[in-house]
């Protein structure tokens, strides 16, 4: 199969079906044309995701579709911005009709889901790589940055934490239990946040999504702010499935450390909370607070900023 052949085939009839008002030229033409209204800001953000790094080898290919488009989507989430389209780069040791038949599935699956139009993209051959680029709108200063918080801020994360952490001990489970198949959904289908971080504009003075631990992420927004957090470890959700499957202790460490939940920790003014919508502060918890100085206290050990290090380590 030709290279125009597979686009056509796989991946055109995945335009439009988001019929994003911005996007007014997509696939078929040398660029994209996108149209930003009057008073918004173009956001975006580009993610490679390479075979034996960033998935494992073999992986499903239904899978790797929705998880790249979702992982690239989630740093839209961070900042509150509202989806519109994306791109997407592929290259591919053999053009295999099996395999892009259930990627395309996928990544369409996850188009759908998101409101993400593909706008265009590239195609060549070479070891599993796809790099996406992620584009949405947010009111011009609207966007929601890592550098916002201050002193007495809460520190909130949405969600539960740890369960994609757990699921690499059961990736190649046959049969996996109840709590094995909750967490390789979390691993699986993760669901970028992107109603919440949108619902947060105005509301959140920092925000981050949680690829790398939410310690490690966490440190970014301190980092970025100048300042330091108080975390509660007992306040830090933890799902029971995780929990039953590993243990409190190794529950709360992998909630702590683990990444790939791509949950959104956030800071937000205590004169904010109130004003919050139920809608958007049931979806929170609060684990600590701001303070002044640098660094995490009140979990032992907590690690520095940091992260994972493509040519390092943690």
């Amino acid at each position: 199969m030709g290279e125009f052949e597979l686009i056509r085939r796989y991946f055109s009839p995945l335009a439009g079906q988001s019929r994003a008002a911005s996007l007014v030229l997509g696939p078929g033409d040398d660029c994209a044309i996108e149209r930003v209204a009057p008073g918004n800001e173009l956001v975006f953000s580009v993610d490679t995701l390479v075979e034996g790094g960033h998935f494992p080898a073999g992986y499903n290919p239904e899978h790797l579709g929705w998880r790249s488009l979702a992982v690239a989507a989630s740093d839209l989430a961070a900042m509150g911005a509202q989806p519109v389209c994306f791109t997407l780069a592929l290259t591919l040791p053999e053009a295999s009709p099996e395999w892009l038949e259930h990627f395309s599935r996928g990544l369409s699956r996850a188009s759908r889901a998101f409101g993400l139009e593909l706008a265009g993209g590239d195609t060549t051959r070479g070891p599993l790589t796809l790099t996406l680029q992620v584009h949405g709108e947010v009111p011009a200063g609207g966007a929601i940055l890592r550098s916002g918080a201050a002193e007495d801020d809460y520190v909130c994360v949405s969600g539960t934490l740890g369960e994609a952490g757990a699921a690499l001990d059961y990736l190649d489970a046959v049969s996996p239990s109840e709590d094995e198949q909750a967490v390789l959904e979390r691993y699986h289908a993760p669901v970028p946040r992107l109603d919440l971080g949108m619902a947060l504009q105005g509301l959140a003075s920092a925000a981050i999504d949680i690829s790398d631990g939410l310690l490690a992420d966490l440190g970014h927004i301190l980092e970025a702010s100048g300042v330091g957090a108080q975390l509660d470890p007992r306040a830090v959700p933890v799902s029971s499935a995780v929990a039953r499957l590993k243990g409190e202790e190794e529950a709360l460490r992998l909630a702590l450390e683990a990444g790939d939940d791509y949950e959104l920790c956030v800071a937000v003014p205590r004169g904010a909370w109130d004003s919050l919508p139920d809608t958007v502060r049931t979806q929170l918890t609060i684990i600590g607070k701001v303070v002044s100085g640098s660094g995490i206290t009140g979990i032992e050990a907590a690690p520095v900023a940091g992260g994972y290090d493509h040519f390092g380590s943690k």
